[in-house]
């Protein structure tokens, strides 16, 4: 049987005297180290990759297909892998980061809201998708 440890004693401010002395609590927690395993983040990213031949104009918004871009190996991508929801997308214009209210991504495209401007050709746009897991330690 594993022995219980107590940790230092938790601050809630709710539950203390006077706030500009040494600040003493009245609840302790305890921690039972054998029923605590540790665990792993491991993040996954994919990166797609489109080069536009033509500008592209932002006026009316513009959807660009998945099937344009290629990915981290150089292959051309038929879907965007979107980690949902343990997950999120950045898109890159020209090495930059957008904002998040200026577009939307799906498995099937990158969706770019009206907004004045325009891609020039050549421009690098860049779709990335970082999902994480986690992986208990036993």
């Amino acid at each position: 049987m594993g022995q219980r440890k107590k940790c230092k004693k938790v601050v809630r401010m709710l539950e203390c005297k006077n706030y500009s002395e040494k600040i003493i609590c009245k609840t302790l927690v305890e921690v039972n180290p054998t029923t605590i395993s540790d665990s792993s983040i491991i993040p996954t990213i994919n990166r797609y990759f489109y080069i536009p031949v033509s500008n592209t104009v932002l006026t009316n918004g513009v959807t660009i297909p998945s099937n344009l871009f290629y990915n981290d190996v150089g292959s051309q991508t038929t879907e965007f892998v979107i980690f949902n929801p343990n997950g999120y997308v950045n898109l890159y214009v020209n090495g930059v980061m957008q904002e998040g209210g200026l577009y939307m991504v799906n498995e099937n495209a990158l969706i770019i809201n009206p907004t004045p401007g325009t891609i020039r050709a050549g421009t690098s746009i860049i779709v990335e998708s970082l999902g994480f897991s986690s992986q208990l330690i036993l």
